[in-house]
């Protein structure tokens, strides 16, 4: 092996070689295209032309390419299922519906007319030809992700569309494939019927029960990213044994673990880092070498078959597009974006044609074999590959840079930025990376500075609570780092640690003020006295007192209990908006219970701020208090709390800790004492006195979430 590099010849054989080639085209091709505003994903494919068998034969598409091209082409799939808000998908469902409809049959139209009429292909091969436009493969989505507009509605739209029309293309595969070798009968439709619908069961409802007992059962990152690409092939695998496509299967499966990997997570980044990083890149190379351009000049038939494939492919999405824009009264740049994310034809497309390619029907007089789809397909579809994806990436770019730039300037022209700076008590080492979690999921996407995480040295302490303090906030950096945040980690020297805590309070100017609880004690007589007496006397802070008995990925649904008259108390709007950020980033369920007129005051926000949740008039507190007591596993408790002398403050308050204590000990909960002083200038912080106000908070709560 180490002999083996001086004897160079092409293609290369010296594995370390092959993959320093491929990680060289990886580095360079976003660096050199990126000043001349090219996509780096079209950069890749032709790179991918360029060293591949039909260019310079540099590298062989042995494999090695194959098997990580095809993990990248199921990493796309698994991040759109993964990315979509389930909120918004559920509430979008008939829009995604109707665009996957758009966008199979129009295409699929004028590639039969191509194919039967100008092509004279026979029925059977100009339907499966048809089909071939109707799929496409979302290549564009990991950089219209990177923009940060993936919760976009076309984007959304798009995404729930991209699964309709790719299942239906790859059952008029399978279809026209049994057609073909005779086998379509009543137990064909049956089989396929019944397996599929096994298949989605299996996924959608097996999967999360299993996901949500492993992450419980296992802290360690690096399995818990194993298991995740476990579940990718699993379910691709599952998907083929039902007799569709893998992708299909990997789309899937990111739908099914959608509500167990938060969004702003480590893990998720994780998933998102190494996929951007290594798998996709390596797709695109893979489907680049596939690419043979000396094929066009060889033969005016592929010409002829290749410029249908086009016009019907591209066309045809074109068409959709608009429509979906018309219909919904989109913008004309998110019907652009609908456009360039559903132009790119790749991985459905590549796999039909493969398989068409493959089916012989019969022998020509000559001895040639009759294909169902000839070779002059197969090269026009190489073309088809290279034009759909240069166009997608550059109208995708273009298009979703624009809507970025507007949804900068609504936020910065509604003057909406929120005053938030959030801070972490530290104390207990098993605490620490629950207590970020949370911080991370209830403060706002645009918030990179203000993430403090403070430990308290008691001055006559030695040296060991120097080197502990150490420990907990180096460990309180690096899980914020693990999920690309940025945490402040401060040290305070003081003989009390609530006056060290109240001081940090003033001089960083906190807002939130987040205290974890051991498993151990629980809210304990000892906690309970420095909370009220203590942490409590600071008027203007949200204070969070926070208890985790697991992870909060796995919390499937959270009850939110609001006392009468909350809504009057100063901080209730602006707590409310981190937990409508804890439901939204976790994925969990959330169910309010409060009294009528408050949750009236609820939903009139909602409307302008898009939330889904659930609301339960709750009576009295001790209604309240029944429902708490009766959560279930995988379940969680959110309760509006107030001091004594706030107007939201009910005297059975006192009674919370012993049914936390008593009833709850194996669940997570969280106590929310919003501040009850006015501050002046922050349009958040106000109470409500009257009905006119919850449209403009609704407004505020919507750029918030921008």
């Amino acid at each position: 092996m180490i002999l083996s590099i001086h004897n160079l010849s092409l293609p290369f054989e010296d594995p370390v070689l092959k993959f320093l080639l491929v990680l060289i085209i990886i580095l360079a091709a976003p660096l050199l295209l990126n000043k001349i505003k090219v996509p780096h994903l079209l950069g890749l494919i032709i790179a991918g032309a360029v060293i591949g068998p039909n260019g310079f034969n540099v590298l062989a598409r042995d494999s090695s390419i194959v098997v990580t091209g095809t993990t990248g082409l199921l990493y796309i799939m698994f991040l759109a299922g993964l990315e979509i808000d389930m909120g918004d998908f559920k509430k979008n469902k008939w829009k995604s519906l109707t665009f996957g409809l758009y966008t199979f049959l129009v295409p699929f139209v004028l590639g039969f007319v191509g194919g039967y009429y100008i092509l004279d292909f026979s029925v059977l091969t100009s339907i499966l030809f048809a089909s071939l436009f109707s799929s496409h493969t979302l290549i564009a989505y990991p950089l219209v992700s990177k923009l940060g507009i993936a919760k976009n509605l076309s984007v959304n739209i798009t995404v729930g569309g991209t699964m309709i029309t790719d299942v239906l293309a790859l059952l008029v595969l399978a279809i026209i494939v049994g057609m073909s070798q005779g086998d379509v009968g009543t137990a064909f439709w049956v089989k396929l019927s019944v397996s599929f619908i096994v298949f989605a069961l299996i996924v959608l409802l097996v999967f999360p029960i299993i996901g949500r007992w492993f992450f419980k059962k296992v802290d360690d990152k690096i399995s818990q990213y194993i298991f995740v690409l476990v579940m990718i092939y699993l379910a691709a695998l599952l998907a083929e044994l039902a007799g569709v496509e893998a992708i299909i299967g990997a789309f899937f499966a990111g739908l099914a673990l959608n509500r167990l990997i938060p969004h702003t997570s480590s893990l998720m980044n994780r998933v998102e880092f190494v996929g951007n990083a290594i798998f996709i890149p390596f797709f695109l190379i893979s489907v680049g070498m596939l690419i043979d351009f000396k094929v066009f000049f060889k033969s005016w038939e592929t010409l002829e078959v290749a410029a249908v494939m086009l016009v019907a492919s591209i066309v045809g999405k074109y068409v959709s597009a608009v429509a979906t824009q018309k219909t919904f009264k989109l913008t004309k740049e998110e019907g652009k974006l609908i456009f360039g994310l559903s132009s790119a034809s790749a991985a459905a497309t590549l796999a039909a044609v493969m398989v068409g390619y493959n089916i012989i029907l019969s022998e020509s007089e000559t001895g040639e074999p009759v294909r169902l789809l000839n070779e002059h397909v197969l090269n026009g579809s190489i073309l088809l590959i290279l034009i759909s994806c240069t166009v997608s990436s550059f109208v995708s770019m273009s298009s979703a840079q624009k809507i970025a730039e507007s949804d900068n300037e609504d936020t910065v022209s509604g003057n909406n930025h929120e005053e938030e700076n959030i801070l972490l008590a530290l104390n207990y080492d098993n605490t620490v990376e629950r207590m970020v979690n949370l911080g991370i999921l209830i403060k706002a996407h645009s918030n990179t500075e203000d993430f403090f995480a403070l430990n308290v040295i008691n001055e006559d302490k030695n040296e060991s609570s120097v080197k502990n303090a150490e420990k907990l906030l180096h460990q309180a950096t690096d899980t914020a780092a693990s999920a690309d945040v940025k945490l402040q980690a401060l040290k305070r020297y003081d003989n009390d640690v609530i006056n060290g805590v109240n001081n940090v309070i003033k001089e960083q100017k906190i807002t939130d003020l987040i205290i974890g609880l051991e498993d151990e004690k629980g809210f304990s007589t000892s906690f309970a006295h420095n909370l009220y007496n203590g942490y409590l006397q600071n008027d203007d802070v949200n204070v969070f007192v926070y208890h985790a008995a697991q992870p909060l990925s796995t919390i499937k649904k959270y009850a939110v209990m609001i006392p009468e008259n909350a809504h009057k108390e100063a901080g209730f709007f602006h707590a409310l908006v981190r937990v409508w950020n804890i439901a939204r980033n976790s994925g969990a369920t959330i169910v309010f219970y409060a009294p009528e007129n408050i949750l009236d005051i609820l939903q009139k926000i909602i409307k302008k701020a898009n939330i889904e949740a659930e609301f339960i008039i709750m009576n009295t507190w001790r209604d309240g208090e029944e429902t708490a007591a009766q959560i279930k596993e995988d379940e969680g408790l959110i309760i509006f709390m107030a001091k004594r002398g706030m107007q939201s403050y009910i005297p059975r308050m006192r009674l919370i800790p012993e049914l936390l204590n008593g009833k709850l000990h194996d669940n997570n909960y969280l106590l929310i004492f919003p501040y009850s002083e006015f501050k002046q200038d922050i349009t958040e912080r106000r109470s409500v006195g009257n009905h006119d106000d919850f449209i403009e908070i609704g407004n505020v709560i919507k750029k918030i979430f921008k």
